[in-house]
């Protein structure tokens, strides 16, 4: 699925937006700008077109649940929406798809109701139903993926990679083992739960006899981890956790690069900076992990330069993998491990209207103007030259 743009009519702040989305998209913008309305805005979307909407399938996906009247947008001099709306388009092909879908939000249960719901090949409508359809179809489920019409299978199939989109947002006590994961998937939870046995599954020799982790040599990812010699993932014992400390059956074991071999210690002990460095490169390579997902304050933890470096390699691959990546961040060093250059690489920026309220979407793209400037992406956004910032001052 190559997505080539996302509609929201509606939803919270997003009362009327369209973004064109490449393979790894970095929201930027103040606190309360909207940045994670996005991420959850899609991750409606995703439950609409593939199953349903109710509190279960929103809270799977690791979406805020709301009482039913903040779901729809709501500004006092902006006119109100009957319905919420999304829309999207992707690439099937030479085809182009799109999918679009207008909701209820709950009143008396968690179920939205569907209002209206079409598929559309090259603008062509193939399929829909609404409150105007001959056929009576529960309004409370997507019928997309239960329509029997045999030229929607291959669509259909192109469809799922949306299925299993969920926001991630990883917890330093999950990631360290000694904390459960309420929201348990696979192979990651969305709070870091089964770190261990995800980065168990990505290790192996190759055929050089070479240790690897996914895609990478094991040197590659020291590199992020520069103080460790080593990690590997085995059960817990004495020597290398306290007894008194609550864990999972599976952990992590770094070997310190100046400590003695024998000397390991777990991801109990070791920095949460690490924690998360190897959270995402699973998330980004394992291939059990989703096709379409988004990391809410992806450089939780990491020091500047390390989230630029993670970022660098996180971009590498998510397109070498052809996945979609949707993050937010408040680092400004995370845009200088972005290539901009790259179509696959999208920077946009959120910002409410000082009109109406409503959050705005802008993608930054390269310009003469940006690059005769002659300053790296971070001391462009502090100093406002991109927007996305706050006027505190």
């Amino acid at each position: 699925m190559i997505i080539e743009s996302i509609s929201v009519k509606g939803f919270k702040s997003l009362n009327n937006v369209t973004f064109e989305p490449g393979n790894v998209n970095v929201f930027i913008g103040a606190n309360g700008a909207g940045k994670s309305t996005i991420l959850e805005a899609i991750g409606v979307l995703s439950a609409a077109m593939t199953d349903r909407v109710d509190n279960s399938s929103l809270d799977r996906k690791g979406i805020r649940l709301s009482t039913p009247s903040l779901y729809k947008s709501s500004f006092r001099d902006t006119k109100k929406n009957p319905t919420i709306g999304f829309q999207i388009q992707w690439k099937d092909g030479q085809d182009q798809i799109t999918y679009d879908v207008n909701l209820n939000n709950p009143n008396d249960d968690s179920a939205w109701r569907y209002h209206s719901e079409a598929l559309y090949r090259n603008q062509e409508k193939l399929w829909g139903r609404s409150g105007n359809s001959q056929v009576q179809y529960d309004n409370r489920v997507g019928m997309l993926m239960l329509a029997q019409e045999v030229q929607l299978g291959i669509i259909k199939a192109s469809a799922e990679q949306l299925k299993d989109y969920a926001i991630y947002q990883p917890s330093t006590p999950i990631l360290r083992g000694i904390s459960p994961d309420k929201y348990q998937a696979t192979p990651l939870g969305l709070c870091g739960g089964r770190l261990a046995e995800a980065i168990e599954e990505l290790l192996h020799t190759d055929e050089d006899g070479d240790m690897k982790f996914g895609d990478l040599y094991i040197d590659e990812v020291l590199e992020l981890v520069d103080w460790a010699a080593n990690f590997s993932v085995a059960a817990p014992k004495k020597s290398s956790i306290n007894s008194a400390v609550p864990t999972s059956r599976r952990v992590i074991e770094f070997q310190d690069k100046f400590m003695r071999e024998k000397d390991r210690f777990t991801a109990y002990d070791a920095s949460e900076g690490s924690l998360y460095v190897l959270f995402l490169l699973c998330l980004a390579m394992h291939e059990k992990s989703p096709n379409v997902f988004a990391v809410d304050n992806f450089d939780q933890a990491m020091n500047p330069r390390l989230a630029r470096a993670t970022t660098r390699l996180f971009c590498e691959i998510i397109k070498k993998r052809n996945k979609t990546a949707f993050i937010t961040t408040h680092n400004p060093l995370v845009l200088d491990g972005l290539k901009l250059n790259d179509p696959a690489v999208r920077l946009f920026t959120v910002e409410r209207s000082k009109n109406d309220g409503t959050a705005q979407i802008k993608r930054i793209e390269v310009t003469d103007e940006l690059i005769s400037l002659d300053q790296p992406l971070s001391r462009l956004w502090i100093n406002g030259r991109l927007g996305g910032v706050p006027n505190l001052l």
